[in-house]
């Protein structure tokens, strides 16, 4: 089911405006031409409008904040958000200071986003409008295991209801949800936290999906999750003796780059919570 995501990647190449962090820039680029889709990127006010306007989607990260970028953000968000286009937030860090909270509260204020995307900290804190993080990772205390599961979905779905977009909630079990269904999805490797930036490159690659796949925003969202997790997997099977992260991190762009609905419908592992 969730295969039929990507091949509409591959068949549309939808063009995806990232604002997103200098630690990553690079790597969202890759990922995104790595799935099929392709990328551009503007932080600059006076050309955000310009470039927003000639994509699909607009992806909006806030992992390295300045005056200049936030007002770009606003910018771009409000001209894509009248075009029609999809939207998403990633958070990254919201909580961690207050800047970087009230940017991220500020955007939902004023943008209805098709997605958000973050750890369960950073959700947390969109959700409360303040909160803690431990720098970009989750809070153990707030982490999703099996056996807050149950309290997570429901969180989930409830802010989803909320705000009207799908949020994915990602970590060692990751949630990607509406108001009514959530993916609880399984793939992945521990060791994607040792890479800077599989969040980042998730959330470029996510608004990918989301932009080909405009009549399936819940399964468009939990394909890019499972196939980024998947791709995980993969490239940890291929390390060889001497490999660090470094290889690791070009083993999953590859993976991602020669995967298929076969590889992704064999290889996703989710349950449907209605």
């Amino acid at each position: 089911m969730l295969g039929k995501c990507i091949d509409n990647v591959r068949s549309s190449v939808p063009l995806v405006h990232n604002i997103t962090n200098y630690v990553t820039v690079n790597d969202v680029a890759n990922i995104l031409l790595a799935c099929g889709g392709s990328p551009i990127m503007s932080d600059e006010p006076a050309d955000v409008e310009d470039i927003t306007s000639i994509c699909g989607g607009l992806n909006i990260n806030i992992g390295t904040l300045n005056k200049s970028s936030i007002e770009g953000m606003h910018k771009a968000g409000r001209k894509a958000q009248e075009l029609g286009h999809v939207l998403l937030l990633d958070p990254v860090g919201a909580g961690a200071s207050a800047l970087r909270t009230d940017t991220a509260v500020s955007l939902m204020e004023e943008l209805r986003f098709t997605a958000i995307r973050g750890n369960i900290s950073e959700i947390k804190t969109l959700a409360m409008g303040s909160g803690t993080t431990k720098g970009v990772d989750a809070d153990v205390a707030d982490a999703v295991t099996d056996e807050t599961l149950g309290s997570a979905v429901a969180f989930v779905k409830e802010l989803a209801q909320k705000t009207g977009s799908v949020i994915a909630v990602t970590g060692a079990i990751d949630l990607v949800a509406d108001a009514d269904r959530c993916f609880v999805i399984r793939n992945g490797r521990p060791e994607m936290g040792r890479i800077t930036g599989t969040g980042c490159q998730l959330s470029g690659m996510m608004t990918a999906f989301l932009v080909a796949n405009p009549d399936a925003g819940l399964e468009a969202a939990a394909a890019a999750v499972c196939a980024m997790g998947l791709a995980g997997e993969i490239a940890w099977s291929r390390m060889q003796e001497g490999d660090g992260n470094s290889t690791y991190r070009n083993r999953i762009i590859d993976a991602i780059y020669n995967m298929d609905a076969k590889t992704l419908d064999n290889g996703a592992k989710y349950e449907v919570i209605q």
